[in-house]
């Protein structure tokens, strides 16, 4: 599956992931929206979760937004693709350690890949970062449970969980 990747550049260089997928032929980087490929498109805004079923919409095809989350808006998000929600992931990024929801470019690709059954390319994704192992271990359980649902629903049922564990 090819990562995508439509690149705002509004964050630190030095702490972009995206920019070292790149640099590591892990992602192709877009600076023009148009020039973005159809496929699944990462979007926390979307209303309906990623889940294994979407491996079918995403053509081979992933694409994340990198910008930083302050420019994160649902307008920035304006491509063509089927747009999907990431369920409750735990930050492994060394700037977002243990916040959910808080994923760095690499973190929220590599977690599609495992919720659509590709563990062995998500650990490569994540394999030029010196904690994105400790990314898959920390999430380990509920990427594990997302990548058995069959659908949407399900995957929303399986965060409610951790998010009644996070309100306790």
């Amino acid at each position: 599956m090819e990562c995508h990747v439509y690149y705002e550049g509004d964050d630190d260089p030095k702490k972009c992931t995206a920019r070292r997928l790149e640099r590591f032929d892990r992602a192709i980087l877009h600076r023009s929206m148009r020039a973005v490929p159809y496929g699944v498109v990462l979007n926390p805004h979307a209303e309906q979760a990623l889940s294994p079923a979407d491996a079918d919409d995403a053509l081979d095809t992933l694409v994340a937004l990198d910008c930083s989350w302050e420019s994160a808006e649902q307008a920035a998000f304006s491509m063509s693709g089927v747009h999907r929600a990431l369920p409750f992931l735990v930050a492994a990024n060394p700037i977002n350690y243990g916040r959910p929801f808080r994923l760095t470019t690499v973190e929220a690709l590599a977690a599609a890949l495992r919720i659509f059954g590709h563990e062995e390319a998500a650990g490569d994704l994540l394999e030029p970062f010196r904690w994105g192992e400790t990314f898959l271990t920390l999430n380990e359980e509920p990427l594990r449970r997302y990548a058995g649902c069959a659908d949407s629903s399900e995957v929303v049922g399986v965060q409610e969980e951790y998010l009644v564990d996070e309100d306790t």
